[in-house]
């Protein structure tokens, strides 16, 4: 059961700047609280829209206890409902994606067509209102082809971010994608453990030799290191400035990030020689040479665009220590595997540096079960998990104290 009292007291012994009390990382309790505060109450990436391309295509995915379908009906338009027959409850589509012509549940075989209406209804009486037991909507938006979904009744307001990013992401149009590989990986830790180690590089150099073949971790600018990302910096967005592409921070105080940044000089894609990874680049780009837009949105979503491939990542907890990564690489619509691109080469550095972070997330959690845990302070180069906590902290206290004035947190 939810204890609003142990959330608060465990939000009054929060401390800016530092991780978060022990609680609210293994207390099993919490992962309920988590479901309902943040995960059925907030926009979840659930897949690209290259995913479902055809009428009757379908993906499912699980937040906490609720079943969802994605599917595209007659008409191509995105569409979600709880994948939960109006019946008796039974789930209706058990596999991860397929294609379906209309919704068939397995229990009693009530048919519903692909807008959710409930069409056939077996053995029940003439005068049953099949119009009354369709499947329940969830809402959808999609953004430069990235299918977000909300359970709630009442979504947040969603247009800021729309608005933010699709600058960055358009050029590379997602839309016009195909899924190369696709992997789940189960990591052995709370989800915002999962986020902590993502929004930060502080671990990077110690951890990720694949990825550091071409990605730039944190710098300061003062020492040589960090002059020298400066100039290259410089360099890089005098040329994407002339290509029309933006690249400065996009405004997204603790909800969202986004920005271009460049790798290594003379490194073009995430292989393990900074060459191109698929050699039919995305959308109707010509330049190779365009860093990656490096998107984040709370509480569930990381990406990277490049020139010639997108990667998403998906995160959903199982559990208060089990959490289920996403990831899929896509790459243009067009590409031939085998001629274009080889998936090994694809997928080698993230493969290997999610693996890494899977179990550095694992360790982490299984050190904070100590008795000897306490909070610690984060580094500067650690900001990043500041604005996740901020954010976190402010929808649990919002949740933990629903009619208490909304104060709304600032970067």
């Amino acid at each position: 059961m939810i204890d609003l009292d142990h959330i608060r007291r465990l939000l009054a012994e929060r401390r800016d700047g530092f991780s978060l009390p022990q609680g609210f990382y293994v207390d099993p309790a919490m992962h309920e609280a988590d479901i309902k505060a943040v995960f059925e109450a907030d926009w979840l990436f659930a897949c690209n829209v290259c995913e479902i391309k055809q009428p009757g295509d379908f993906l499912t995915l699980e937040v906490g206890p609720n079943p969802v379908v994605i599917l595209r009906d007659r008409d191509g338009e995105v569409r979600a409902f709880h994948n939960t027959c109006r019946h008796r409850g039974s789930r209706i589509c058990g596999k991860e994606k397929g294609r379906a012509t209309r919704l068939v549940c397995p229990y009693h075989q009530w048919v519903y067509e692909l807008d959710g209406r409930l069409i056939n209804a077996r053995q029940m009486p003439p005068d049953f209102d099949r119009d009354g037991y369709g499947l329940k909507p969830v809402h959808v938006e999609v953004i430069c082809g990235m299918v977000y979904i909300c359970l709630a009744e009442t979504p947040p307001d969603i247009s800021r971010f729309r608005a933010a990013v699709t600058p960055y992401i358009k050029p590379h149009m997602p839309d016009r994608t195909k899924v190369a590989f696709e992997m789940t990986l189960i990591e052995d830790a709370n989800w915002k453990l999962v986020i902590e180690n993502n929004r930060e590089c502080y671990h990077c150099a110690g951890n990720h030799p694949e990825l550091l073949v071409t990605l730039v971790e944190f710098v300061l600018p003062d020492d040589e290191q960090g002059r020298k990302f400066q100039d290259l910096l410089a360099r890089k967005t005098s040329r994407w400035d002339q290509l029309g592409l933006p690249h400065r921070p996009a405004e997204g105080g603790q909800e969202f990030r986004c920005i271009r940044l460049p790798f290594h000089e003379g490194m073009l894609s995430f292989t393990m020689d900074g060459g191109p990874a698929c050699n039919k680049l995305l959308g109707d780009f010509t330049e190779p040479d365009l860093g990656s837009v490096r998107m984040f949105r709370v509480p569930n979503n990381w990406n990277h665009f490049l020139s010639d491939h997108i990667i998403h990542f998906r995160i959903l907890p199982l559990s208060h220590d089990r959490t289920a990564l996403r990831t899929t690489w896509l790459v243009h619509e067009d590409a031939v595997e085998g001629v274009d691109y080889d998936v090994e080469r694809l997928t080698q550095v993230w493969i290997a540096t999610n693996a890494e972070d899977a179990e550095l997330a694992a360790v982490n959690h299984r050190g904070i079960r100590s008795m000897a845990y306490e909070p610690g302070p984060y580094a500067p180069s650690e900001f990043m998990i500041r604005n996740f906590l901020g954010w976190y902290a402010a929808k649990m206290e919002s949740f933990a104290n629903p009619h208490a004035p909304m104060q709304v947190a600032a970067e």
